[in-house]
């Protein structure tokens, strides 16, 4: 399956999310003109600058890591954090959610890289979240999946090998959870193919959209 194939997402179970990170507004208008609806963005006063200027029925998606005191400026119009990796964050987004009487849309981020350097959850702290239900005391929060990175790495079976154990935590906690519980984010230019075969329903596609970035 090609990038150009999930621009009309209605055909596709899975949902593209183009990442227009450092791209100027310019860009995203054409995109957006093209039919590509869902943005996503790692950096919050780069997300904000770029809601305050373009159309608002664009979805937008917080894909990078989040300090909680950032958290109070995308709520009022995110429409999924993906990058959700400490109780601290989940509670943080739960008591501003509940400031503006509002629902909020998160993944959680588990780490299945190699990498140390990147953040989540790991396995067995998701399960006991779910196990233990956790989850039911949030009342203003939806969670609604799991996010994941492989690691950077030109080795395509460790790549597969870490999406695969996400996806079958992904089917572990779906039956506990609750039927919201439905996206499994992971992929992005370099090995989305490989995520979508292992079960990948969401994409985080930037280079292959935008083209490569400085």
């Amino acid at each position: 399956m090609e990038v150009k194939d999930f621009i009309n997402e209605e055909k596709n179970d899975i949902t593209l999310v183009a990442v227009s990170k450092t791209k100027p507004i310019e860009e995203i208008k054409k995109k957006y003109k093209e039919g590509i609806i869902n943005f996503g963005e790692n950096r919050v006063n780069e997300l904000v600058e770029k809601f305050n200027h373009l159309p608002k029925d664009i979805n937008w998606h917080m894909i990078g890591h989040l300090q909680t005191n950032k958290v109070k400026k995308i709520i009022p119009f995110i429409n999924l954090i993906h990058s959700v990796d400490s109780l601290k964050l989940i509670n943080k987004i739960e008591n501003e959610s509940k400031r503006l009487n509002k629902k909020t849309n998160i993944l959680l981020q588990v780490h299945i890289a190699e990498e140390k350097s990147k953040y989540g959850f790991e396995s067995k702290e998701i399960k006991d979240f779910f196990s233990n239900k956790l989850y039911e005391s949030y009342k203003n929060i939806n969670i609604i999946g799991l996010m994941g990175m492989a690691t950077f790495t030109n080795n395509k079976n460790q790549i597969k090998n870490e999406f695969n154990k996400l996806k079958l935590l992904f089917d572990k906690i779906k039956p506990i959870s609750n039927q919201k519980f439905k996206i499994l984010s992971m992929g992005m230019s370099g090995d989305y193919k490989i995520a979508i075969e292992e079960g990948s329903n969401m994409v985080r596609i930037g280079s292959l959209i935008f083209g490569e970035r400085d």
